[in-house]
C-alpha cells in the first residue's frame, strides 16, 4: 500500500482499538520498523496527529485531551492527491505570480495530504510546463481586486486603456465574469458608461477600486447570447458566417480545431476542409485566418473575402522591390 494509504490505516486502528501496540502496526501495515517510525513522525510533525505512546498500556493511542482529530485529506486517494499537486503547478504556470499568493495555503495542504515532501512536489513542477507563450499578464493586484468585487457581486470603478483608440477612459462596470482567452485575462462586465455589455482585457486595465454599489446581476443566458455567439473575444450577436476552404494539406490540423461551438466543418472531394462559423467582429477572425497564409481561402461573405484581400496586398507590398 502507498504512503497515504498507510497514513488512513494507521488512524483508523487508532480509533477503532483504544490502545495499538507497535506490532500490531507492523502486521496490519505490512511495513519495516523504520518505515513504520517515519510515517509516525510525519503523522505527528507535519499532519499535526496527537499521537503519544502510552507505557503503561504498551502501545500507541491518540490523545483526547486534544479533542476529535481527523487526517487531513483522508478521503483523497494517492492519485487523486497527485491530481491536486499538479493542478497547483498548472495554476502558477497559467499566469505566474498571479495566483501563487492564494493558493500557498491550499498548495501546502495537498502536499500534507500526499504525504508529499518538498522533493515529490519539485518533481511534478519539472515534469509539468505550461508556457505562456506571448501572454500578457495583468497586475496581480488589479487582478485581486477585480476578482473580489466579481465574487463579493460588488461595482468597480476602472480607469481602462484603449489600444484601438489609443486613449484611456473612466468607468464604473458591474463585474459578471473572468475569462482567460489566448494566455491573457478578461472581464466581462456590464458598462454603466456605455450601458452594455463589454469585455476589458485586464492587462489594459491602469487603475481600478471596488465600491460599495452592488454588482448589477446579467442573465446568463444575456451573457452567453453576447459574449459566445459571435467569434472570439470581439463578441456580440452573430452578424455573418464564414466560409474557409483549407487545403488538403492544412486540413490535416485545422479539421481537428474548434474554432467555434456552432461551427460546421466537412470534407469535399479533392480533401479541402471547408469550415462555416458565425461571427460578429471580423478583426480577431481575420487574423487567424491570415496565419494560415497561402493554406487558407474565404469563400464568403464577399466582405471577408475582400478584407482579407486587402490585408495580404498590403503586406505583400512591403516586400515588393523599391
Amino acid at each position: 500500500m502507498d504512503r497515504t494509504e498507510r497514513f488512513q490505516r494507521m488512524v483508523a486502528l487508532l480509533k477503532a482499538r483504544r490502545v495499538v501496540s507497535r506490532g500490531e502496526f507492523l502486521e496490519a501495515l505490512e511495513v519495516s520498523l523504520a518505515t513504520f517510525k517515519r510515517d509516525l513522525e510525519y503523522l505527528r510533525e507535519r499532519l499535526g496527529a496527537p499521537i503519544v505512546y502510552d507505557r503503561e498500556a504498551g502501545g500507541y493511542r491518540l490523545d483526547e485531551a486534544e479533542g476529535c482529530w481527523e487526517l487531513p485529506g483522508a478521503w483523497f486517494t494517492a492519485s487523486e492527491a497527485h491530481a491536486l499537486l499538479t493542478v497547483e503547478v498548472l495554476l502558477e504556470g497559467l499566469e505566474p505570480g498571479l495566483l501563487g499568493p492564494r493558493i500557498a495555503a491550499l498548495r501546502e495542504r495537498v502536499r500534507a495530504m500526499l504525504g508529499a515532501d518538498e522533493r515529490e512536489a519539485e518533481a511534478v513542477r519539472r515534469r509539468v510546463r505550461v508556457l505562456g507563450v506571448q501572454a500578457r499578464g495583468p497586475d496581480p493586484e488589479h487582478f485581486r481586486a477585480v476578482a473580489d468585487a466579481l465574487l463579493a457581486r460588488r461595482r468597480l470603478w476602472i480607469r481602462h486603456y484603449s489600444r484601438v483608440r489609443d486613449e484611456e477612459t473612466e468607468r464604473e462596470v458591474s463585474p459578471q465574469r473572468l475569462v482567460h482567452y489566448r494566455n491573457t485575462w478578461y472581464l466581462d462586465a456590464w458598462c454603466h458608461l456605455r450601458g452594455d455589455l463589454r469585455s476589458f482585457a485586464l492587462e489594459a486595465i491602469r487603475a481600478v477600486r471596488v465600491l460599495e454599489e452592488a454588482a448589477e446581476e446579467v442573465a446568463e443566458e444575456r451573457l452567453d447570447a453576447h459574449f459566445a455567439e459571435g467569434y472570439g473575444i470581439f463578441a456580440g450577436p452573430a452578424k455573418a458566417v464564414a466560409h474557409l476552404r483549407f487545403t488538403p494539406e492544412r486540413a490535416r490540423w485545422v479539421a481537428a480545431e474548434r474554432w467555434h461551438p456552432r461551427q460546421r466543418g466537412w470534407f469535399d472531394e479533392a480533401g479541402c476542409y471547408h469550415l462555416e462559423l458565425p461571427y460578429s467582429d471580423e478583426r480577431e477572425l481575420v487574423m487567424d485566418v491570415l496565419r494560415h497564409g497561402a493554406e487558407v481561402e474565404v469563400l464568403a461573405p464577399r466582405a471577408l473575402r475582400a478584407r482579407v484581400a486587402a490585408e495580404l496586398e498590403a503586406a505583400a507590398a512591403r516586400y515588393r522591390e523599391p
